[in-house]
């Protein structure tokens, strides 16, 4: 599909999910364009706004994998992620209420709660590294920051098509 939008004209690859990016090191390696990486975007914001530590909440693939967590790891990130339980209980509510448009208060003191844990071990800000979960948690449900990996995805986007070049 990337060498088919780089063979239609497409300037870049945003591939609009975080776990997907799992294959962005084949899709990186199949086309010439540039590639524009959801973490890339993440980890910026993270060092533009001075953050060493961050929790990564995600579906359990994006939390117990290496594929972005070594890549905001790369930016100078320390990635902090859930325990065990709450990394299910995270993943559950992703799935099993998010994606089909269930919001819940309840899921909503979940998700508080893994937030106060993470801050607890020395988060500075919470990746929100699914698309799904801004539904869920917005800035007035946190006292650490939010970086949005579907808002600062976009607007790395919107950057990129907008650069002079």
């Amino acid at each position: 599909a990337a060498r088919r939008l780089q063979a239609g004209g497409a300037e870049c690859i945003v591939l609009c999910t975080n776990t997907m990016h799992l294959v962005a090191p084949q899709i990186e390696a199949a086309v010439s364009i540039p590639f524009l990486h959801i973490a890339d975007a993440a980890g910026a914001a993270a060092v533009e706004a001075g953050t060493l530590s961050v929790g990564l909440l995600g579906t359990a693939f994006t939390m117990e994998q290496e594929f972005l967590k070594s890549r905001l790891a790369a930016q100078g990130l320390t990635v902090l992620v859930p325990d065990a339980e709450e990394r299910q209980a995270v993943h559950r509510i992703i799935y099993e209420e998010l994606c089909v448009g269930v919001i819940s208060d309840a899921s909503r003191e979940v998700y508080q709660r893994v937030i106060e844990s993470l801050a607890a071990r020395g988060a500075q800000a919470i990746i929100l590294g699914c698309t799904e979960i801004s539904l869920l948690i917005k800035p007035q449900h946190s006292d650490l920051p939010l970086l949005d990996t579907t808002e600062l995805h976009a607007q790395a986007a919107v950057a990129f098509a907008l650069q002079d070049d």
